[in-house]
């Protein structure tokens, strides 16, 4: 493979033996930058507007849990964070996401880019890192729209009404999502206004209420900032922009429609966060630890009434349903493109008949999510979220690498820098990355390390069953041509 210090002409050879499998023909072979993974000619693809609430829904669903923000630091800070942070998260890994998932549009996304820069192993180890912290995630919905539940049902509390009512919840949130992605992306669009509803109408009944001074209170005095509550609330509700790339062979018009979607839906969620946020912290003066999370219902009822207490209460079922189906497709339809690299086994692959869907990620996504939904999973979310941060470290290395790598490779949309720009735009949030990971608990550590050891024992398995044909591999199975031979490239 050529590098960044050969001639244009090396380099434009190169970019052209780089080739991923195409899910529909699993002899043919496609070139990455221009080929995006078409399965059917008639298949329904996602359009700009219900994309743009996809990406709503990995992201945020609502201001439903940025009110630690403000317990941990204080009005102030919660407002600054909301209104900074994106600028120095969300808006560079949106760029990232809208120039690589352009640039190579099939599914599997981050895997794909992080096996072109770096090798088939790298890519393994992504897929791994990312596609647990994704299914662990998945599996708190259920159970938050179980928590809202019991309020009105109180038999849900504990017992086995509770497994049963998450047990059915998370088959049922599935089964949905079987039946189709336009049918998921058109429903969280409706989801979307529904649960935002509420909130907007808090914030107009909230303008004369609003008393400006009290956004600039640091908090109560004699109240020690815990900051390290701020900063995980904020990289909980600003995170995960890069998921809705493993489903980019799902979009119509990828290369046109990524980067729209993407910069509308940052702005549509950073004003989802901040609106509320100012109305509620200007309107209402309470003790600084009533500030849990919920506690925008309770403001809700404090400013209009009970009425709108409920609304948003059932808002926040709804955005829970919302994530869980943004979430869950993207997980499996990373499934899907690791089996069309020959990352997985080619039965991952498989797609259902009726809906075109991808049902072995599908399954695979819900048993786990249903296994470790009944756990104490406090630390688990935690390391969850520390495999998160180790996946987001090497796709930061993969686009500059990629970049550095391929300088004249087709990119639809390209963030407007040289390389030195893309580091310096990829240094910040690398260096917040590792300070999250710096102070985890020894728990998470263990954890997170027998995960990652497990994706790298994972990786050395798969390659096993390619040598002695143990399963059939996309292209030929074995350790053939298609994507295991364009991996096999990228780890020479």
């Amino acid at each position: 493979m050529a590098d960044g210090g050969g001639s244009q002409q090396q380099q434009k050879q190169a970019e052209r033996e780089i080739v991923v499998p195409s899910p529909n023909t699993s002899q043919s072979q496609l070139p990455i930058t221009t080929a995006a993974a078409s399965h059917t000619a008639t298949a329904k693809k996602l359009t700009l507007v219900p994309l743009i609430f996809l990406i709503y829904f990995e992201v945020a669903g609502g201001p439903y849990g940025e009110e630690p923000a403000v317990k941990a630091a204080g009005p102030l800070w919660a407002i600054l964070g909301f209104l900074i942070f994106p600028f120095i998260w969300s808006v560079p890994e949106a760029l990232i996401t809208a120039e690589l998932a352009t640039a190579f549009p099939g599914n599997g996304g981050f895997v794909i880019w992080a096996a072109a820069a770096f090798g088939p192993f790298w890519g393994s180890l992504m897929g791994t890192w990312k596609f647990l912290s994704g299914v662990i995630n998945i599996a708190a919905f259920p159970a938050l729209c179980i928590d809202y539940l019991e309020k009105i049902f109180p038999v849900f509390s504990s017992g086995l009404p509770r497994y049963i009512a998450i047990f059915a919840s998370t088959i049922f949130l599935s089964f949905l999502n079987y039946t189709g992605l336009t049918i998921v992306g058109y429903a969280a669009v409706l989801l979307g206004v529904v649960s935002l509803l509420p909130f907007i109408l808090m914030s107009l009944i909230a303008i004369p209420q609003i008393r400006p001074h009290r956004w600039l209170s640091l908090g109560q005095k004699g109240v020690k900032k815990d900051w390290t509550l701020f900063f995980n609330t904020l990289f909980w509700n600003l995170n995960f922009w890069d998921n809705v790339s493993t489903l980019a062979g799902e979009v119509e018009k990828p290369q046109k429609t990524f980067p729209t979607a993407l910069f509308a839906a940052v702005i549509f969620t950073c004003l989802a966060y901040i609106i509320p946020l100012m109305a509620v912290t200007g309107a209402v003066l309470v003790d600084q630890s009533e500030w849990e999370t919920g506690f925008m219902a309770t403001a809700a009822e404090m400013i209009s009434g009970k009425w709108l207490k409920i609304w948003i209460e059932i808002g926040a079922v709804l955005s829970a349903i919302g994530l869980f189906e943004a979430q869950l497709s993207s997980s499996a339809y990373q499934v899907l493109g690791m089996a069309d690299l020959a990352i997985l086994p080619k039965f991952c692959g498989r797609r259902s008949k009726i809906f075109n869907t991808p049902w072995v990620g599908i399954v695979l996504s819900t048993v786990i999510a249903l296994a470790v939904s009944y756990m104490d999973f406090t630390d688990i979310i935690s390391s969850a979220n520390f495999l998160y941060s180790l996946g987001m470290l090497l796709e930061f290395a993969s686009f500059v690498w990629l970049r550095r790598k391929f300088p004249s490779m087709e990119r639809p949309y390209r963030v407007p820098m040289g390389v030195g720009g893309l580091v310096a735009m990829c240094l910040i949030p690398s260096a917040f990355l590792v300070v999250i990971m710096v102070i985890a608990t020894k728990i998470v550590y263990l954890v997170s390390g027998l995960m990652t050891v497990g994706g790298i024992g994972w990786y050395f398995l798969m390659k096993f069953c390619k040598s002695r044909n143990l399963f059939q591999f996309n292209n030929g199975g074995g350790g053939g041509g298609g994507g295991g031979a364009m991996l096999d490239k990228y780890d020479e």
